[in-house]
């Protein structure tokens, strides 16, 4: 592990990449007031495929260094943790002893995970990877929790068992858990990895379709259907309608 793989070295090169032309690419998807936000939450405006590089270079980076980046105020930089992590957990080179730790650091400090883009850059890569052997449970107890980004992170961790083990049958379960869920961020999410699932199970998909496309809120239709054919879409759409 090389001396410069800290917080503090990554805090400053991120710092570093910080433009006000960015910041107001990030207030259209984050709905803030760059110059109004609060001291407890914010973002500087870093690049995304910024962050990415360096979260591959730090991907090595020791775990309680990135506890202390979750620490951060600063969105962009939790963002950083959290590209570092699953940069770390992708890699053919990350042992079993490393991904435990990341999963560990991910569950514990669920709280500094507070934002649709912080979840979905490791959700797949360390909660799903680490479960892909392992009993399943706690996705199921994050699915029912009263936090919205636990809950979204249930269902996109699925995204390792379809895409990599081809495993559907969770993502179904806890699409079911959430498929009136209140928060338009979870049924993006859920709608996210139905249609996923439905690329390895089709009859699958149409099967949860056909229970709930009149009653899911629309916009988790929508997601869900976009790769079946126009005859279909339009029938479920017509189902929701009704």
């Amino acid at each position: 592990m090389i001396a410069s793989m800290t917080a503090e070295v990554f805090s400053e090169r991120l710092l570093a990449l910080q433009t006000r032309e960015e910041l107001l690419k990030h207030q259209r998807y984050f709905r803030f007031d760059p110059d109004d936000q609060p001291a407890d939450n914010y973002f500087i405006g870093v690049r995304m495929g910024g962050i990415f590089e360096l979260g591959k270079e730090f991907s090595e980076m020791p775990v309680e260094e990135i506890e202390k980046l979750l620490e951060s105020p600063i969105h962009d930089m939790r963002a950083g943790a959290m590209s570092i992590m699953g940069q770390s957990a992708k890699g053919k080179k990350c042992s079993e002893e490393r991904l435990a730790e990341l999963y560990d650091l991910y569950i514990r400090r669920h709280d500094r995970i507070n934002d649709w883009d912080l979840v979905d850059l490791a959700a797949y890569y360390v909660v799903g990877r680490h479960l892909a052997d392992k009993p399943r449970e706690i996705l199921y107890k994050l699915a029912r929790s009263k936090t919205v980004w636990e809950r979204r992170t249930a269902i996109v961790a699925t995204a390792h068992f379809i895409l990599k083990l081809k495993q559907t049958e969770d993502t179904f379960k806890i699409a079911e858990i959430l498929v009136n869920d209140p928060e338009d961020l979870v049924n993006k999410g859920t709608g996210w990895m139905l249609r996923a699932a439905g690329d390895v199970d089709r009859s699958g998909l149409l099967k949860f379709l056909h229970q709930h496309a009149a009653t899911m809120p629309r916009v988790l239709l929508r997601y869900s259907i976009e790769k079946l054919d126009k005859d279909q879409r339009d029938y479920y759409l017509k189902l929701k309608n009704e």
